[in-house]
């Protein structure tokens, strides 16, 4: 009786290994039901909001990034091949690690503690919750899906005679299939989303539907993945605060003047040329987080660029007519306000680029007012220049100059698209499967506000510099032809700092401090 009683005392409890199955079951399989017949009527609207632009010709159709991934890995898939005892090892290997992982799983089932055959990296949140170490199956799900990106990198590092372009295309790739096919991206080998939309009844689908529907029709067919909840902010609300003038205004750009606040003002200006993908305000996000802000603080008379964000009027605006139209126009007007002929300058990523070939071509020039550069994040030579040299060949540049021949632009979600990439497990898939699976609205955050906002190129433009930086590497090797004539970076003695950011993806380090060599002066 008493071996009875202890029992029944434990049976209100239950056992964790009970506790953990319960959490996997449907509770009200009436209500689930109803929600998944309502989330699959707002599939059926996302759906439709991606067939019909391309029903009616409104979506570009590009095979350019496809074709090229398939070219890419038949050059991989031909050194393994070409050998059946290569072949055979590869497959060993992948089966063998299989092996391991199943028969784990099996020994794990027994009672007995094995340890992992492979363990995420340190910091994948991926993989964060409990029940990817503590339910068997969802630990087996993940093993082998380690083991498989593992294996598949292994491939592409292990194949010889592949030239490095190809071999950093392989890599980015195999890198991209894998970030897409993890289980934490799927509802049914992801333990919180499983357990969440049992919680919920399927809530969570039904929401994350209707959010799909909606950034589909705001990508107008393509999706739009929402990063950030745009009700949150508001330029010249509780972003870009810092008061601010515009002092002149070309077909390419806008001239604000910030004043300085403080009784001594800085003799010299200052003018900022910002980049023309995304928007100034990068620099003035609020007024805890506002460089512009600091500079006028300081005592400092600040210009920025604010360049337009184009349509087909603006086809034909090229690197020259951004430098006329945007840096020497804020020259001019400093000049014409304060009476300043001496000015220092911050070019920030691709406005670093623009700045540094425009006082190259000044200094070929005789053009002397821009006497100091700071340059954030700004490549001139691209020899190094990252993930995105993977989108970069002849082939696919053609493409891009295809896509913008029509409208004379390239649309600003294409770009955006490209970058998102470059970090797509923490850009991309993370926000599918918090905003599409979990139904959940994204938290607020200014810094993802703005990178969300994205701008339009212009076709002359955005074919000059993919063409004249990325592929040709024109401008540090002094070919690059602006005004009628070559410019060299070496004629460029002013003095230079150069800041470059750890982990920047865009304009990465190596490649920021590798372009230093190539100006005449102290950087």
């Amino acid at each position: 009786m008493a071996g009875k009683d202890k029992k029944d005392e434990k049976a209100p409890g239950g056992s964790p290994h009970l506790e953990s199955v319960e959490s996997y079951i449907v509770k009200d399989p009436e209500a689930f039901a109803q929600n998944m017949a309502r989330a699959i009527e707002a599939a059926g609207k996302a759906a439709s909001a991606w067939i019909k632009p391309r029903e009616e010709g409104k979506v570009d159709q590009l095979s350019e990034p496809v074709t090229d991934l398939v070219k890419t890995f038949s050059k991989v898939s031909e050194y393994w091949l070409s050998d059946p005892a290569r072949a055979l090892d590869a497959q060993t290997r992948l089966f063998a690690n299989y092996m391991t992982v199943w028969t784990n799983s099996i020994r794990r089932a027994s009672g007995d503690t094995k340890e992992d055959v492979i363990k995420p990296e340190p910091g994948d949140k991926r993989f964060a919750d409990p029940d990817w170490d503590n339910n068997a199956f969802f630990d087996f799900v993940k093993q082998a899906y380690l083991v498989t990106s593992q294996w598949a990198n292994e491939l592409v590092s292990g194949a010889d005679g592949l030239d490095d372009k190809t071999r950093h295309k392989a890599e980015f790739y195999v890198q991209q299939i894998a970030n897409a096919l993890s289980p934490s991206n799927f509802l049914l080998t992801n333990p919180e989303l499983f357990r969440e939309t049992v919680g919920s009844n399927g809530e969570n689908i039904v929401r994350g539907m209707k959010m799909l529907a909606e950034d589909i029709a705001a990508g107008k067919g393509d999706v739009k993945i929402r990063q950030v909840d745009p009700s949150n902010f508001q330029v010249g609300r509780n972003m870009a605060t810092t008061p601010g003038k515009v002092v002149a205004r070309s077909e390419t750009a806008e001239i604000i003047q910030y004043e300085a606040t403080t009784e001594t003002v800085i003799k010299r200006p200052l003018l900022i040329c910002p980049p023309w993908i995304n928007k100034f305000y990068i620099l003035d996000l609020n007024p805890e987080k506002s460089f512009i802000k600091w500079c006028v603080d300081q005592g400092q008379t600040v210009f920025v660029i604010s360049w337009v964000n184009p349509d087909e009027r603006h086809r034909k605006k090229t690197w020259e007519a951004y430098i006329e139209e945007g840096i020497t126009l804020a020259l001019d007007t400093i000049e014409e306000i304060t009476g300043e002929k001496k000015v220092n300058s911050i070019g920030y990523c691709v406005g670093g680029s623009l700045l540094s070939a425009a006082l190259a071509m000044f200094a070929r020039d005789g053009e002397k007012r821009i006497q100091s550069a700071t340059l954030f994040t700004t490549q001139v030579d691209f020899t190094y220049g990252g993930d995105l040299l993977v989108f970069v060949d002849e082939e696919q540049i053609q493409g891009v100059e295809r896509q913008m021949e029509d409208k004379g632009y390239l649309d600003g979600g294409k770009m955006a698209s490209a970058f998102n990439m470059l970090r797509s497990r923490d850009l991309i898939w993370s926000y599918a499967v918090n905003n599409y699976m979990r139904g959940r609205t994204p938290m607020a955050f200014d810094l993802l506000y703005w990178n969300s906002d994205s701008t339009r190129m212009t076709a002359a433009n955005h074919s000059f510099y993919l063409r004249n930086c990325y592929l040709e590497n024109n401008l540090s090797k002094g070919n690059m032809v602006l005004g009628g004539a070559p410019i060299n970076l070496k004629d460029v003695t002013i003095p230079i700092y150069n800041l470059a950011a750890k982990e920047d993806h865009i304009a990465p380090a190596k490649s920021v401090f590798h372009g230093c060599q190539f100006f005449g002066g102290d950087v």
